[in-house]
């Protein structure tokens, strides 16, 4: 009998393949003598991978072996970079090329030796669990979002899309889904507002199609008279979303979370084969900025990140630039290198440090660091749950609101004010770092409960904890 072989197959965004390597690792080391790869577009591999000597080839890294898949655009795509016709194409050859090639890779591991088992699909690749399907391999749906998110999405797919979509333009007005607590427009997805974005129009078209899939595996499943539900694996916690994991019926949906590479691995990186050892996206600033942090009194230092894909127009730079120098407070900001074509100048304010990227959970754990002013993408909202760094939270688009709504159920941090462009003005941003950081009771009352949550987190991942070894409804593991 062939040992079991998963295949992890990921969006060639960082924020998509940072909890796809998280959840490969967790594989890896929760199922012994299992092989785990993980795919991701040629454009992504080939950073991931910059020193090898064919870029293309397949990578050993420790237990995870690498296989890239091709979306038509080898030499990469960017959403914010284009306009609607390009983000029209770039969607077609996605699926197009995607679907080809993806089944070029199962045939070539299979032909090597290791076919795939079981495929798990990442958000948005649709593609990967059509082609599964076809070839009758076991799949499960990778949600790399918050649970609240996954169920939003469902019910605006199973009879809320036209409810919500007369009152797109009321920011207001409250929409009340099954077993979720009532929110309003303004809390939900920006791809359910902003219609005219022919971008966003483009890239939601994706998400529809991953819950087309979910449908059929539904559909499949109570035609066949099966017990077994499909499956959805969410990269959260079960204590941070308990309402959420309920409200989703005929899917079989479980916490694999927080999905943080570095909570999971023991730091000990073995490599065979073709290898190197995997790297982010982007490349890590050599300023020394944990030395740096290392210099600053607990608390005291302002992390300010908006993520690796939108780009931060040049007003927003100058009015954070501005923000920061009026807190008086030492702060360490990522500006990507990609993002500074705009005549950005990082100089002037001898209390704060620029970098074009960092390791991001080494600074939030830092205990120099006080507070995070972030755009609320899922991965940046976990890690600083994990962490324990209260937020100033800046949502931009996708998620993100809904994720800022959450930030602040939990308690852990304040949503700023924006203008109609999403920018935040200088004197809001140091309004809000001076209630999080300053020893006044709201801002203790933020850091108490950023430092539970971080307990509760903690308790999850531990051995027997609601993340460590999650179960689906027939009572065997997922896998």
């Amino acid at each position: 009998m062939a040992p079991q072989h998963f295949l992890v197959v990921a969006f060639p965004g960082q924020g998509h393949i940072n909890p796809a390597r998280a959840l490969a690792e967790r594989l890896a080391r929760a199922t012994p003598g299992a092989r785990v790869t993980l795919s991701a577009s040629v454009s992504a591999h080939r950073r991931m991978f910059p020193s090898l000597a064919s870029p293309d080839d397949e990578v050993h890294d420790g237990a995870i072996s690498y296989v890239p898949y091709s979306d038509g655009y080898d030499h990469g795509f960017s959403l914010f970079a284009c306009d609607g016709d390009e983000a029209q194409r770039y969607v077609e050859a996605f699926g197009r090329v995607g679907r080809e090639t993806f089944a070029a890779v199962l045939d070539r591991l299979a032909a090597r030796g290791r076919p795939i088992t079981c495929v798990v699909y990442a958000m948005l690749m649709w593609w990967a669990a059509e082609v599964a399907r076809e070839r009758g391999v076991p799949r499960a749906l990778y949600w790399i979002q918050p649970a609240t998110m996954l169920a939003v999405y469902y019910h605006y797919f199973h009879g809320y899309e036209r409810l919500v979509t007369e009152h797109a333009a009321e920011p207001g007005f409250t929409v009340s889904m099954p077993g979720l607590p009532p929110m309003a427009i303004r809390d939900l997805p920006s791809f359910f507002t902003n219609l005219t974005d022919r971008r966003l129009v483009a890239a939601f078209g994706d998400i529809r199609r991953t819950f087309q899939q979910l449908d059929l595996d539904v559909d499949s499943s109570s035609s066949a008279g099966g017990s077994r539900q499909p499956m959805v694996l969410v990269n959260t916690v079960e204590e941070l979303e308990t309402m959420a994991f309920a409200s989703v019926p005929g899917l079989d949906v479980f916490p694999v979370g927080p999905a943080v590479v570095s909570l999971f691995t023991e730091g000990e990186s073995g490599t065979s084969g073709t290898a190197a050892a995997v790297g982010d996206l982007f490349e890590h600033d050599e300023n020394g900025y944990m030395e740096w942090l290392d210099t600053k009194p607990a608390r005291s230092v302002v992390y300010v990140s908006f993520g690796s894909m939108a780009a931060v127009s040049k007003r927003q730079k100058d009015e954070l630039k501005r923000g920061l120098a009026a807190s008086g407070r030492p702060y360490l900001w990522v500006v990507r290198n990609n993002n500074r074509g705009d005549g950005f100048d990082d100089a002037g304010d001898e209390r704060g440090m620029v970098v074009g990227w960092c390791d991001q959970v080494r600074v939030l754990s830092h205990p120099a660091v006080g507070c995070f002013v972030t755009h609320c993408g899922w991965n940046s909202t976990l890690e600083t749950v994990a962490c324990g760094a209260p937020v100033v939270a800046v949502p931009q688009w996708s998620d993100q609101d809904t994720n800022a709504r959450l930030v602040v159920q939990w308690g852990i941090g304040v949503r700023a004010a924006t203008d109609v462009d999403r920018v935040l003005d200088a004197e809001e941003l140091a309004r809000c770092l001076e209630l999080i950081m300053d020893d006044r009771e709201e801002g203790a009352a933020i850091r108490a409960s950023s430092a539970a949550w971080k307990a509760k987190l903690q308790q999850a991942i531990a051995a027997g904890g609601s993340s460590e070894d999650p179960h689906p409804s027939d009572g065997g593991t997922w896998w």
